[in-house]
């Protein structure tokens, strides 16, 4: 049960939340097709913290929220608030949360979303920390992949670019697994995923896990793609090499299945042609638009609406 409760991780979620999260998803996606809106949080302020730059995160999650009703309390940057006078970060969400009935929180320290949620009275939602967690993105992946194909489970999904710093692939792995797709990791060498993940997704929910380095997709129904995160390399130089080296071209579409979908938590940067924009495989703007949807079950079910 969602309702009142934070929501950090994944790993927080049982696959009967995440199935009812799925559900709702679908009647928010009608409702908005058929060019409607709620007012069911009319009477709610949700505080949007994100003191990490965010473009399609925040602005869906602030959609959502408006979509629903609620009103928005936008705390826009370190910069201009009193942390630049030496506020603490417990003394800033404590302030919010006397103001706010949910607060949406992205921060740049791995672990600062279960901190927070330590020091909030009100509901926290993890929009993001670090390389660690991003709940969220991999429940409107989920939502992406079985309103496009379908089904999850028995699905060939290829994890490809940087799985060792990217947060979006750390939560998908897991949640992917939980659905029972059968999985292939991608990436460079000094980028793989981390040991213990693979293997806590192999025990615990009996998924077929291969990893690659070879750049193949012709097996793929569903390829993830993620940039290298460059904020996160200590060598910048090495950060560009990598990606360069890395990078999906027009020609590594030859052989692929008729109805491969390439997702990717955007922002993309050079780690594909873009000339695939213009492609059928390219699903990533529909991706992205049903973040809307997703967010406003998760505020929703959250709000006990």
């Amino acid at each position: 049960m969602l309702r009142g409760n934070d929501l950090i991780s994944v790993r927080d979620l049982e696959k009967a939340d995440i199935e009812q999260l799925l559900k709702r998803a679908e009647d928010m996606d009608r409702t908005l097709g058929a060019g409607r809106t709620l007012d069911i949080l009319k009477e709610k302020i949700v505080a949007t913290l994100f003191f990490e730059p965010s473009t399609r995160t925040k602005m869906s999650f602030q959609t959502a929220a408006k979509r629903l009703g609620a009103q928005i309390l936008n705390f826009t940057s370190m910069e201009s608030s009193s942390m630049k006078k030496g506020e603490t970060l417990a003394d800033t969400l404590r302030m919010v949360d006397g103001y706010a009935d949910l607060l949406i929180m992205r921060h740049a320290a791995e672990g600062a979303a279960r901190y927070a949620a330590e020091v909030c009275k009100h509901p926290l939602i993890n929009a993001g920390d670090g390389g660690n967690q991003h709940p969220t993105q991999t429940l409107l992946d989920l939502f992406t992949i079985r309103k496009m194909k379908g089904k999850i489970q028995g699905l060939s999904v290829y994890l490809v670019g940087d799985l060792k710093y990217a947060r979006t692939m750390r939560s998908l792995l897991y949640g992917l697994g939980m659905f029972g797709a059968e999985i292939t990791l991608v990436a460079p060498a000094g980028l793989e995923m981390d040991p213990k993940m693979v293997e806590e997704v192999k025990e615990k929910f009996g998924t077929s896990v291969t990893q690659k380095t070879a750049l193949n997709l012709s097996g793929a129904d569903v390829a993830y793609v993620c940039r290298v995160q460059k904020e996160r390399f200590a060598d910048p130089y090495e950060a560009e090499k990598v990606q360069k080296s890395f990078r999906i071209t027009m020609d590594a579409l030859k052989g692929v299945k008729d109805d491969l979908a390439i997702l990717h938590p955007l922002p993309k940067i050079d780690e594909m042609d873009p000339q695939i924009d213009a492609t059928k495989y390219a699903r990533y703007f529909e991706q992205a638009k049903l973040g809307v949807p997703m967010r406003m079950a998760i505020i929703a079910e959250i709000m006990g609406e």
